[in-house]
């Protein structure tokens, strides 16, 4: 049976360590268009958003970009989870998609690619034993966090606290004093995840537009069977 991650056990409050001394959680309180056929529009779908002839070319928009979401089983796909994991985690509150809920229920949930990101560091924590009531704190943190600043964050936990490293010499202080025996480094996670996201179908989050994954692999195979 997959688990979900309410399985795991519950640990104290997870701690965020800044570049001064470490402080826990009640302390710091985690500062820190279209082509036409006869009259009738034909659906839209590319890596680029439509463009009529004449029209300049539309740089195609990346993983990152605001512009982009995922649903569901991407997201699942690119984080390595379980679609009951992501529906799990969207129910209780965890992780929820920021770009559009399930309501009404009509639509279907849209992850940005921070909530892919959280979503991926969510499973590598709890592979490593962190429990759930810790994970809960650290995702709250990292939503409040600037996007661009989470590149240079390494997430440090001894399988009970989660602390939260800006600086290599963060990182030794830590692994010094015993209290850091799994670390994540989070820009390399987006290195990662950017590189697979972008071999995966999305959607323009203004269009509703498919944006078509672009897998250089499989771009190759196609110059290799056309010159065959």
């Amino acid at each position: 049976m997959t688990s979900t991650g309410d399985e795991a056990a519950v640990g104290g409050l997870c701690s965020v360590h800044l570049p001064r001394a470490a402080r826990s959680v009640q302390e710091c309180a985690w500062e820190s268009q279209p082509a036409e056929h006869g009259t009738a529009e034909r659906p839209r779908m590319g890596r680029f958003p439509a463009v009529q002839a004449g029209q300049p070319a539309i740089e195609r928009l990346g993983p990152t970009s605001a512009l982009v979401g995922y649903r569901g089983p991407t997201a699942c796909a690119a984080a390595g989870i379980t679609y009951r994991q992501l529906d799990y985690w969207a129910r209780t509150g965890l992780l929820e998609p920021s770009v559009r809920s399930v309501y009404p229920a009509s639509s279907q949930r849209l992850y940005s690619f921070r909530d892919v990101l959280l979503l991926k560091i969510v499973k590598r924590l709890l592979d490593a034993g962190v429990s759930l009531q810790n994970i809960r704190v650290a995702v709250t943190h990292l939503q409040s966090a600037e996007v661009g600043d989470l590149a240079g964050l390494t997430l440090m936990c001894d399988g009970a606290v989660v602390y939260e490293c800006t600086t290599a010499q963060q990182v030794v202080d830590l692994l010094k004093g015993g209290q850091g025996v799994f670390g994540i480094a989070v820009g390399a996670v987006w290195q990662e995840l950017e590189s697979a996201l972008g071999r995966l179908h999305a959607e323009r989050t203004d269009t509703g537009e498919t944006v078509i994954g672009h897998d250089p692999a499989d771009e190759l195979a196609q110059r290799r069977n056309r010159a065959g």
